[in-house]
């Protein structure tokens, strides 16, 4: 299983930590888990998910939840002592970032000595600095700890990454433009976009195509710059133009327009014929492995002439789109054109 990546009391990367790392998708209990950073969501999957691990070993498994910043001193040890038929227990604890001195001390003691059949979760945001004391502890591998990091999910590609995630765990099949329309759609909420995941995957039979989504979230769908570069690459001149149009008609900014045709096609450039896995190429180009497997799907049809042309074709674009031309609509119709029909006359 693939290491999440470490987290600091901010949700950043945590130097010389000691101790397993966990992916939020793939939870499991240990003595001591910490759940750190600032994705509400992905947190709420990994503690939901470390709860149905215990409850599965066992149904008896006692659930217990206290607040860092509200803490009454002996809690801690109170709810991890074994009771009398020796039940499982799990103890829930939140506001880590606001913890009060009390708890600080004790969970910090406690790390020396775990309780047998016990699971302390320890919830930090990394909203602050608060506690670093005990998660410096936690994370030189006193008490027996995993970590599972929740970084935040920000960027247009971080939540292209986490929704395709969501369907790959569910072995769900979704197409990459139906894909990108569903996150532009969600772009604001990724808990909205989490729950419309889960719609799809739960209620649609097949693949997931441009129509489910449309069908399912138009009112919210708006097309984006890589929606309109994936269609063109793909070599739907038609569907291409009018999702340019589409965009254009709900504001879409010229510049980026062509910024995504630019990004996708120096990608493309860069893996055609090279050979190796996803991942050894991702490490050698400073890229991800998705961004391979991607580029190298929408290379189909491409070839060295073809692709030349696409790419002076988007460098005039942004030329004219920057000033060179008086019609910047014009100038993406036709690198639009170029792309979707690999001509230099636009078909």
């Amino acid at each position: 299983m693939a290491a999440a990546p470490r987290s600091s009391a901010r949700g950043g990367a945590a130097k010389a930590s000691k101790i397993p790392q966990v992916s939020w998708r793939e939870p499991r209990p240990a003595p001591i888990v910490l759940v750190s950073g600032p994705e509400e969501i992905c947190a709420e999957r990994a503690i939901a998910g470390v709860r149905d691990y215990l409850r599965a070993e066992d149904p008896a498994l006692e659930v217990s939840d206290v607040r860092a910043d509200d803490y009454a001193p002996g809690t801690l040890l109170s709810l991890t002592s074994p009771s009398l038929f020796g039940e499982p227990r799990m103890v829930r604890v939140a506001g880590v970032e606001k913890a009060s001195d009390a708890f600080i001390q004790e969970a910090v003691s406690y790390l020396e000595n775990p309780q047998e059949g016990a699971t302390v979760l320890l919830r930090h945001t990394g909203a602050t600095v608060r506690g670093k004391k005990l998660l410096d502890a936690v994370r030189a591998g006193t008490g027996e700890g995993i970590e599972i990091a929740c970084p935040a999910v920000k960027r247009d590609s971080d939540r292209v990454d986490f929704a395709a995630g969501e369907f790959r765990a569910a072995r769900k099949r979704i197409a990459p433009t139906a894909l990108r329309a569903l996150v532009s759609a969600f772009a604001d909420d990724l808990t909205e976009l989490a729950a419309a995941c889960q719609q799809l995957i739960g209620d649609v039979e097949g693949d997931v195509t441009d129509e489910v989504v449309t069908r399912y979230y138009g009112g919210r769908v708006e097309v984006s710059a890589f929606v309109v570069a994936d269609t063109a690459i793909a070599g739907r001149y038609g569907e291409a133009l009018i999702a340019l149009r589409h965009a254009l008609a709900s504001g879409a900014d010229p510049v980026p327009m062509v910024a995504a045709f630019a990004m996708k096609l120096r990608t493309m450039a860069k893996v055609a014929g090279l050979r190796g896995s996803g991942r050894e190429l991702a490490s050698q180009l400073g890229m991800k492995d998705w961004q391979i497997d991607r580029a190298r799907r929408d290379l189909s049809g491409w070839n060295e002439r073809s692709l030349g042309l696409a790419i002076q074709a988007t460098a005039r674009a942004d030329a004219e789109v920057k000033g060179a031309s008086r019609d910047p609509v014009f100038a993406l119709e036709r690198m639009v054109a170029v792309v979707a029909t690999r001509d230099p006359f636009g078909g």
